[in-house]
């Protein structure tokens, strides 16, 4: 019965390795190998397992509404949809919910970045934002090619203000081509424009 049970978990844990291989985006893999884990703790029973799902976005932090006209310039304007902290709070609570907030989250990064006044503090900042963000297999890794990473990774021997503007400016304009199309077909924001 011992062996049975060990070849039940061996087994399982071989079918988590194999599906936690096959998934495309490295940034996905950590946070699946984890929720996949919840198998290995419950040999007995799989469909007692609940792995949690937002459907619907949270609201966003009671933060001032905007007016109809300014949600409706968010369809057309990355920009201004960042620029508001309201629908700042709402499109990353509608990524979080797609579980991809990593291209958000290095954005606002970045941009606390250009704000950091200190050389001691901009090395320290730097470096953290890489190994999050940047590095391959980094917890949160973006998708930008290696050009851009190569580049990046050269700007960083000496941080500056501008270190990770190539990243950046990559990021927003896969935010903007990808991420707010969806935002703006999703229910939260067809809601906020009724």
């Amino acid at each position: 019965k011992a062996l049975s049970g060990y070849l039940q978990r061996e087994k399982r844990r071989k079918l988590i390795e194999s599906v936690t291989l096959q998934i495309s985006h490295r940034g996905r893999a950590k946070e699946i190998k984890i929720k996949l884990g919840i198998l290995l703790q419950k040999p007995d029973s799989v469909g007692d397992i609940v792995i949690p799902y937002n459907e619907k976005p949270e609201k966003p932090a009671k933060t001032h509404k905007p007016s109809l006209d300014e949600a409706l310039q968010w369809r057309d304007s990355l920009d201004k949809l960042l620029q508001n902290n309201y629908g700042l709070a709402s499109f990353k609570s509608f990524l979080k919910s797609e579980f991809s907030e990593e291209n958000l989250e290095f954005w606002i990064a970045c941009e606390d970045y250009k704000k950091i006044k200190s050389p001691a503090k901009m090395a320290e900042k730097a470096k953290q934002i890489y190994e999050e963000f940047i590095q391959t297999e980094a917890p949160k890794e973006v998708n930008i090619d290696h050009f851009t990473k190569d580049i990046t990774m050269k700007n960083l021997v000496e941080p500056s203000l501008s270190s990770f503007d190539m990243a950046q400016k990559r990021i927003h304009a896969l935010m903007e081509k990808d991420s707010l199309p969806r935002f703006v077909r999703s229910e939260f924001y067809q809601e906020l424009i009724k």
